[in-house]
């Protein structure tokens, strides 16, 4: 499968507004919602992209952490598997160097990953150790990746009709009120489809569709949740993936992500602890780019230290989403139990 043009706008424009309707989206595009409808379901049935909500993993509000994993090599297969069957591990990946796997785990408190998440990984035959670091402070991540393929005229269009909810949009200041368990129901369906309607969760909870919508409402407002157009890697322009771990000065952490956000192919930045504090990870369309990307970031962030660079060899799970080893979904997603949601 290959993609078109009209595909590719498509997608852009979800990763702008992803539960942007059929109809506001042909106003913008000059196509026919049919034809949207269509395409986007094509999309989806072969696994070329997908939308998707998870947990945002902002430590004002939760934990998130990076985990590092060596395992036995004969084993390195049962060991992936296993820990992609965790739904705290949202993200699994094979690393080129000095760690088997690199894990993104997140949980609505430290304690939670301390007691329940820790606990897991030491009854896998086959894992060896594993180093974690803490994020302290997440400054970008996948949620703001664009294509950039639609001119700024569309891209100020989506912008202006997407809701609350949008990609890409901030966690807020000031956590609300904790969301009751009727509520967290509707995570793991949004989860799986984040294009999922009121409709279409009423259905799979027994419940009445305007009862559903009211609480849908509050959950999208609530910016608990990350919602995201994803694409597979392969499809995207950039097949390969960096993961520079790097110390930046104290007090120049805030500095660092507003230069980052300049470069289009960030994937995420955050603040850690650890060895090193600070964490880049980067889609590049050759491994050639490694390099020109390290040069550039040393000329644009002053008294960066960049310590190691990790090429990712395979994804084989990302937020939520199984996926092949094409890069595409394989349409199984580890979705979380409601429990799994801040309650604070």
């Amino acid at each position: 499968m290959e993609l078109s043009e009209d595909d590719l706008d498509l997608i852009n424009a979800l990763q702008i507004a992803p539960r942007i309707s059929w109809s506001d989206a042909a106003g913008i595009l000059g196509v026919h919602a049919t034809t949207l409808a269509a395409r986007w379901e094509r999309l989806r049935a072969s696994g070329a992209a997908w939308t998707t909500a998870h947990l945002m993993g902002d430590p004002k509000q939760m934990c998130l952490a990076l985990v590092d994993v060596d395992c036995e090599m004969r084993l390195r297969d049962e060991v992936t598997a296993a820990l992609a069957a965790i739904p705290e591990v949202v993200t699994v990946e094979e690393a080129a160097s000095n760690r088997d796997l690199m894990l993104t785990v997140i949980t609505p408190t430290l304690a939670r990953f301390s007691e329940i998440v820790v606990p897991r990984f030491k009854e896998i035959p086959g894992l060896l150790k594993y180093r974690t670091s803490l994020c302290t402070r997440l400054h970008s991540g996948g949620y703001a990746w664009r294509l950039n393929v639609l001119d700024k005229a569309q891209q100020s269009a989506f912008k202006a009709l997407a809701g609350p909810e949008a990609s890409g949009s901030a966690p807020p200041s000031t956590p609300g009120a904790p969301l009751p368990q009727s509520h967290l129901d509707l995570v793991p369906f949004l989860a799986q489809d984040g294009r999922a309607t009121a409709a279409d969760i009423a259905r799979g909870l027994n419940r009445n569709p305007a009862t559903v919508q009211r609480q849908l409402n509050r959950v999208l407002s609530s910016q608990m949740l990350s919602f995201r157009c994803e694409i597979a890697q392969k499809y995207s322009g950039y097949p390969v993936t960096c993961q520079w771990f790097a110390n930046v000065p104290p007090g120049q952490h805030e500095a660092a992500a507003a230069e980052l956000r300049s470069f289009r192919n960030i994937r995420l930045s955050a603040s850690t602890t650890g060895r090193t504090n600070f964490v880049i990870l980067m889609w590049l369309h050759s491994l050639a780019d490694v390099m020109n990307a390290e040069l550039a970031l040393q000329q644009r962030i002053p008294g960066i230290e960049l310590v190691e660079s990790v090429v990712v060899l395979s994804a084989a799970k990302r937020v939520g989403w199984m996926l092949n080893p094409d890069t595409t979904a394989s349409g199984a997603v580890v979705v979380p139990a409601a429990e799994l949601t801040p309650t604070a």
